[in-house]
């Protein structure tokens, strides 16, 4: 079985996995200082453990909405036809330019 969804290439739904990332991002800071402050709280094991655990999920969440925020960024190449339309506008656009000019003056 193969998935050919549109949402896992890159590019496409961006601000969606943005979100989600975000979402994570935000959920792991809270859970991590709720841990962090359990431990300094009670020096229990495990809560130093899930402090430790949620830093790594921390760090690798801000990794991922730090590329989907560069996807964003990034320039969006031109289709072919919007390129091949203007080159055949172009000398039209000129005409009108100086028939403009000529009504001006």
């Amino acid at each position: 079985m193969t998935m050919d969804l549109e949402v896992l290439k890159c590019g496409n739904c961006e601000r969606v996995k943005l979100g989600v990332h975000g979402l994570a991002l935000g959920l792991a800071a809270l859970c991590g200082a709720y841990n962090a402050a359990a431990w300094l709280s009670r020096r229990e094991q495990h809560l130093a453990v899930n402090a430790v655990l949620y830093a790594v999920l921390i760090a690798f969440e801000q990794q991922h909405v730090s590329q989907h925020i560069a996807e964003l960024r990034r320039p969006k190449a031109e289709p072919q036809a919007t390129t091949g339309a203007i080159a055949e506008i172009a000398p039209l656009v000129a005409v009108v330019a100086v028939a403009a000019a000529d009504i001006a003056a």
